[in-house]
């Protein structure tokens, strides 16, 4: 048998496993997606109904059309002229900051620049026409985001006939391309998920997660990790660094030269993180904020001074995990036994009042679905779930953009740690994401003084009068910046603000050698954010470093680093970075 009767049976053989798992999915998500397109029909249904009653909303509508209906005109004029030597400037250009349309072909050769343009065109009336729409604001959002979503999808970029550089492409290999984007269409269909990095290129504990440490406590939630000292004197106050446990603390820690861990480390912290479980049978659906915050924070807090004979702790909140250090703080403050001496939240949200696109989505329709959906089947939300909804927000960049790469021009992804991170995802805990997503999420009571009970306890963050470090990040879209910035008037104590460049993620792993992004910092607080902003001074490089002097003054005396981990109590168990952070999100359903 020849190399291409082999890669054709091949190929029949990924086309045979693809289709039987198209079935199984679709059969198993019916309900499901019958459900959201019913919920999609209802608003659309409300926004027609608004215009076609509304003699205002109709004559809106009809000035919208005509004037999309004359651009449309001055566009075929242009393309016409241009066919007789006399090009004109476009009637419509991509933003900015729009990587879809490139490549010089988009522009030099007419077809192709008619379709560009064409698009942008019914992009701007669709999104004018849900604009002016006078209808209810929440809902005005939700169509914003199902309009944004459909725009998204039927850009010319995905499709093989209106894609300039897959065509170009296909013909420099002959058809390869297309051979080969169909084997990578397939089985992503297969895998379940649309490819973002080539995945056998990591592993952890060998190219991501290797900064030495060791796994010195754990129990059915937390495995705590002490890290190994880099340096021989280490300042006499101990971190503790908390991480979202939606997706995996390994983003704290990837590669060398860019691990925040090792950063830390090497500064002259005794550095402990929590790595958490990835709950994957109904049974640890159990955990509710009482287990994070007594099981997890403060156990943790309580190992370490064990271990190494502080009296404080520094604390470290990134994510979820800063919204936790809140209500740990908020918890010891109420116990008189507060073990932190600094808190620093990054990208964290305590008031979730303005939660930036997700919130566009989210009501009570929604949360009930949830709660009496997948939370309730499953005792769990999927990790996959989650991670389909935050690539949902930046849907050109995470899945629109991998479908034109991979599946039209046959492009395998390259290695990236973020996207290998981004695509490991946890699963939550039913009892926990239901209270997070209805109490925090959509009532805001964390914000609220005493709103909220955890732990049989009142919950006050402005009891936190411990100094805080509060970092937000410039194109955040997960925890906006103006959002993070609101902790400083909702604690009591000495408050810092910093806001750094880019956004959720790289924003925050932004070690100093990358000297890309810069931060600002000394705005004018107790104003708004909008007053610090404009007050605030420009710095170059990382935050990390203003941290640093930061935290240093706060860490007390140098002393000799520990010679081992743990301590007689507290023994190592194993190496970093430990089991639980390499359990997947496959779904264990015994009792």
């Amino acid at each position: 048998m020849d190399a291409k009767q082999n890669d054709n049976n091949k190929l029949g053989e990924l086309i045979t496993s693809a289709s039987q798992k198209v079935m199984q999915n679709t059969i198993k998500t019916a309900p499901e997606t019958i459900s959201d397109n019913i919920e999609m029909a209802i608003e659309y249904s409300t926004l027609f109904a608004e215009i076609a009653s509304n003699k205002e909303s109709v004559a809106k509508i009809q000035t919208l059309f005509a004037d999309y209906f004359r651009k449309q005109q001055d566009l075929w004029r242009s393309m016409m002229e241009r066919t007789n030597g006399n090009p004109s400037a476009p009637i419509i250009a991509p933003a900015p900051d729009d990587k879809r349309f490139k490549a010089t072909e988009w522009n030099d050769i007419p077809y192709f620049d008619f379709m560009k343009q064409s698009y942008l065109l019914v992009s701007e009336a669709l999104n004018n026409i849900v604009s002016s729409a006078d209808i209810d604001e929440r809902a005005k959002k939700k169509l914003a985001f199902y309009t944004r979503q459909y725009i998204d999808a039927i850009s010319p970029a995905n499709f093989l006939a209106t894609n300039p550089e897959a065509l170009k492409l296909a013909q420099e290999t002959k058809g390869q391309s297309i051979t080969d984007g169909v084997k990578n269409f397939l089985e992503d269909v297969l895998a379940g998920k649309i490819t973002q990095t080539d995945t056998s290129a990591f592993e952890l504990g060998k190219n991501l997660a290797v900064t030495p440490g060791s796994v010195i406590y754990q129990n059915d939630l937390i495995q705590l990790i002490q890290y190994k000292p880099s340096t021989p004197k280490v300042y006499e106050t101990p971190v503790l660094v908390l991480p979202p446990w939606i997706n995996k603390f390994y983003i704290l820690d990837l590669k060398p030269e860019n691990s925040f861990v090792k950063h830390l480390v090497d500064q002259g912290y005794t550095t402990y993180l929590i790595s958490w479980r990835n709950p994957t049978t109904p049974d640890l659906g159990r955990f509710g904020f009482e287990e994070y915050v007594d099981e997890a924070a403060l156990k943790a807090a309580e190992v370490i001074r064990e271990v190494s004979k502080a009296k404080k702790i520094h604390a470290v909140g990134y994510c979820l995990g800063g919204t936790l250090l809140s209500i740990a703080l908020s918890v010891a403050y109420s116990r008189k036994d507060v073990p932190f001496c600094s808190a620093t939240f990054m990208s964290s949200m305590v008031d979730f009042s303005d939660i930036g696109p997700m919130g566009d989505l989210i009501d009570e329709e929604l949360i009930k679905k949830l709660e009496e959906g997948e939370l309730k089947k499953e005792n769990m939300l999927r990790g996959p779930v989650l991670g389909n909804a935050f690539n949902l927000l930046r849907a050109n960049d995470l899945i629109w953009n991998y479908v034109a790469n991979s599946y039209l021009k046959g492009k395998k992804p390259a290695p990236f740690d973020i996207l290998y991170w981004n695509g490991d995802s946890t699963n939550l805990p039913a009892r926990m994401y239901g209270f997070y997503l209805r109490q925090m999420l959509w009532e805001n009571k964390l914000s609220r003084k005493n709103a909220l009970r955890i732990c049989d306890t009142p919950i006050d963050v402005a009891k936190i009068e411990i100094p805080a470090f509060v970092v937000g990040t410039n194109e955040d879209h997960i925890s906006p910046p103006q959002t993070a910035f609101t902790t400083t008037e909702l604690v009591s104590g000495p408050v810092e603000y910093v806001l750094g460049g880019s956004g959720h993620v790289m924003g925050i792993v932004n070690p100093p050698a990358k000297k890309k992004y810069g931060y600002h910092i000394n705005g004018e607080l107790g104003k708004g954010f909008e007053q610090w902003k404009q007050t605030a001074k420009q710095q170059e490089g990382s935050w990390w470093t203003y941290w640093y002097e930061w935290l240093k003054e706060k860490s007390g005396k140098e002393i000799a680093a520990p010679a081992k981990p743990g301590s007689t109590k507290h023994k190592v168990i194993e190496s970093a970075p430990g089991s639980y952070v390499k359990v997947k999100c496959i779904m264990n359903n015994q009792k």
